[in-house]
């Protein structure tokens, strides 16, 4: 991973710290000094040195010879979502929306081929998948994935899938005609369907959040289990509330970027 900088002010060191972050994930939730120095194409004395950092900041945790991530990272993601005022403004609505529905919503941004989730507000049901806030998914097999590919001009798009999945699932297999035509479908109804294409049982739909100026910056879904819900109620049921919802976070966006900056 490490040495792909090419700029004049690239920080090799602290590139390598994300390395050896990003290689922890939901299947390698512990790993040895070893398995993290392959992980990273690095020495294991370098690799060591940036554990010990790592552990010394509060990101990381050692125990019996084993490394793990510690829930500090979080703040890594949360800064994110926090700066554009995401969550804050998502928060209330998608409670209301899983009142109203009484199933799993969501929120996820685009990073190349994956989406990344950056809200959750869940239900206690037994599902296929087991998503978080940071979760990593193939776009291209996800509702939101698909309502984010469709707001993509085609280059965007292109360079966006050219991109290998960071989700620690194999590169997702699609025939490109056919997904391109489902995505010029989703861009002009405005909402998206992935019925058990990412894992068997797990359904869902998925609609643009747009901010002030109309750019979709998010997506959000309601996901369902494929055996307790029809897609005629996930389209006539639910859809009609998600498309509510994601209006008024729209709403609320378009008033937290119109709000007087301070400073300057």
């Amino acid at each position: 991973m490490a040495g792909r900088g090419s700029g004049p002010d690239f920080v090799e060191a602290l590139a390598r710290g994300l390395d050896v972050l990003s290689c922890f994930d939901a299947r390698h939730r512990e790993l040895t000094l070893a398995e993290v120095a392959a992980a990273t194409d690095l020495t294991r004395p370098t690799a060591r040195r940036l554990l010990l950092t790592l552990e010394e900041l509060g990101y990381v945790r050692a125990g019996a010879g084993r490394f793990a991530l510690t829930p500090r990272v979080l703040r890594l993601g949360s800064a994110y979502a926090s700066s554009l005022g995401l969550w804050e403004m998502a928060r209330p609505h998608l409670e209301a929306l899983v009142a109203r529905t009484g199933e799993s919503s969501s929120m996820s941004q685009l990073d190349g081929s994956d989406i990344v989730y950056v809200a959750r507000v869940a239900v206690p049901k037994i599902i296929a998948l087991r998503v978080d806030i940071g979760t990593r998914f193939p776009a291209v097999h996800a509702s939101q994935g698909k309502v984010l590919l469709a707001a993509l001009d085609d280059d965007q798009r292109a360079r966006a899938l050219a991109e290998p999945t960071r989700s620690g699932l194999p590169e997702p297999a699609y025939d490109a005609a056919a997904l391109a035509d489902e995505l010029r479908t989703v861009r002009a109804r405005g909402w998206a369907l992935a019925d058990e294409e990412l894992a068997r049982g797990v359904r869902s739909v998925a609609v643009p959040v747009r901010d002030g100026e109309g750019v979709v910056r998010a997506a959000m879904n309601v996901t369902v289990h494929a055996a307790e819900t029809s897609l005629e109620t996930l389209t006539d049921e639910h859809l009609p509330r998600l498309l509510h919802t994601a209006s008024q976070v729209a709403a609320d966006w378009a008033l937290w970027q119109a709000r007087p900056q301070v400073g300057g």
